[in-house]
């Protein structure tokens, strides 16, 4: 029996408006299972906000309803997970867009789920100070999430100018664009890529940024002015000045947006 409806966030999580509405897609849950990997580390978590996006991602790729590239959501205020600490355990809590999605704790017997809602001191606690232990996401981990949200996607020029100036960024402008490096490899495979006929020949972006952050000589967070350099670079490069969807300027996007939406977070702390 095929899948009539796309599997949307309003079917597996309790949210509203505009979000429940919108079809999970493959470069949602790799944005999530980024923002899980921040916190939570290792792989992902199964039954978790990002194992469930997956699952249902592939499922709406698979039946026709989503690209392995599309984005659907994040778009507003990203995708968030946190981690508060009291007296004896930790409080994870993950957003889409603003929304909660998951909240449970960790550091008692067994991990407790929490209903939706803010989060309060327990009872006998008269005061505490809420720790984020999580880091913000760098250019090179989000050009590892490209990877993942387009990674079958042949290398171009329009990507090695967008790579090329990611690279720039992430070491601060401090070197240049020489014979080795990320850009270097990036500039080459593109040129390969243009001299090779068959596209299953070519050099892919996930061949390339899948180690991104291990072949950057020193890495930074996203931040918006970043990724409105990277932009603007992915954009000249291209006939119609546009940006390819789940690619490296907007995954850099996405990346921007999570860490300003995490240093609010931070900054709502007494």
């Amino acid at each position: 029996m095929s899948q009539e409806q796309p599997i949307k966030y309003g079917d597996v999580f309790p949210v509203s408006g505009d979000l429940a509405d919108k079809p999970i897609a493959p470069g949602d849950a790799a944005m999530m299972q980024s923002a899980e990997r921040q916190i939570l580390g290792g792989a992902i978590e199964k039954g978790g906000a990002a194992a469930a996006m997956q699952s249902a991602a592939s499922r709406n790729e698979s039946a026709g309803f989503v690209s392995h590239r599309e984005v659907c959501a994040g778009d507003q205020e990203g995708m968030t997970v946190t981690e508060t600490e009291i007296p004896g355990r930790r409080i994870i809590t993950k957003s889409i867009d603003g929304q909660l999605v998951e909240q449970y704790t960790v550091g008692e017997p067994e991990q407790q789920p929490l209903p939706p809602g803010p989060v309060l001191p327990t009872k006998g606690i008269s005061s505490y100070t809420p720790t984020r232990t999580n880091e913000q996401i760098t250019i090179g981990e989000a050009l590892e999430a490209s990877a993942m949200t387009a990674g079958d996607k042949p290398l171009d020029k329009r990507d090695a100018a967008a790579i090329q100036a990611a690279e720039v960024r992430a070491t601060g402008g401090r070197i240049n664009i020489t014979s080795w490096g990320l850009a270097a490899e990036a500039q080459a495979a593109a040129s390969a890529n243009e001299r090779t006929f068959f596209d299953e020949n070519k050099t892919k972006l996930g061949d390339l940024l899948q180690d991104a952050s291990a072949k950057l000589p020193s890495d930074k967070p996203a931040t918006r002015q970043d990724a409105e350099g990277i932009t603007a670079a992915e954009m000249r490069n291209d006939p119609d000045m546009s940006t390819h969807p789940g690619g490296v300027a907007a995954s850099v996007v996405a990346a921007a947006r999570l860490n300003e939406s995490l240093q609010i977070n931070e900054s709502n702390f007494c």
